[in-house]
């Protein structure tokens, strides 16, 4: 396997990942009610902002989320499907630093939700 490089492994992820969601049994139903067609484009900037610096991703994601009902149930298994997902696809440097990186917003928005004790 191949380390994350580029814009088109950023699509992979994604794309790959969020096919694991719609199938999840306890994400799915957060999801439903998203345009998949307008959300992933989005997703591909945020995370090619977060891990290849390109600037394409502007916007205030957690801003976005702060609506949701959800809990620390939800925030595990996102990062356990986006973890699995990284690892089936990916291996090298910048692999373990997305996977890092996605702990780290996962902690960071959970602090802000109140869910860390």
């Amino acid at each position: 396997m191949r380390d994350i490089t580029d814009r088109d492994d950023i699509v992979l992820l994604v794309n790959s990942f969020y096919s694991k969601v719609k199938g999840d049994e306890l994400l799915a139903a957060k999801f439903q009610h998203l345009d998949w067609g307008k959300h992933l484009p989005i997703m591909f900037n945020f995370w090619s902002s977060v891990l290849l610096g390109d600037q394409s991703y502007q916007n205030n994601p957690f801003q976005k989320h702060m609506a949701l009902s959800i809990d620390a149930s939800h925030f595990d298994q996102w990062l356990k499907l986006f973890s699995q997902t990284v690892d089936e696809n990916f291996a090298g440097m910048k692999a373990e630093e997305t996977k890092s990186q996605a702990q780290s917003i996962v902690g960071v928005w959970q602090f802000k939700l109140g869910l860390l004790k």
